[in-house]
């Protein structure tokens, strides 16, 4: 898959509200009412993760979650990192 262009980047954000660039992925911080509904859209993102084969990194902060995307072996941002997104969204 090939990496995306600053243009195309931006194009995909303009449909994702709350996720931003940062250098070579795009990331976004979810706030949740308690620790276990953060944990819990964890492991749903988890099993859509496995299913599309792309993996995020993932920071818990107690009821915070920050996500972020980049395809390393592309070396930066290409459409299943901004596919993988909207699935974020849809498990948040």
């Amino acid at each position: 898959m090939a990496k995306l262009s600053d243009d195309e980047v931006r194009d995909g954000l303009s449909e994702l509200p709350g996720w931003e660039r940062q250098d070579n992925e795009i990331v976004k911080e979810y706030k949740f009412e308690t620790f276990g509904d953060a944990v819990a859209f964890v492991v749903r993102l988890a099993f859509r993760a496995d299913k599309a084969d792309h993996h995020p990194d993932i920071d818990v902060r107690y009821n915070r979650v920050r996500v972020a995307l980049s395809t390393h072996s592309e070396g930066g941002i290409t459409n299943k990192d901004l596919a993988l997104a909207a699935e974020a969204d849809a498990a948040g």
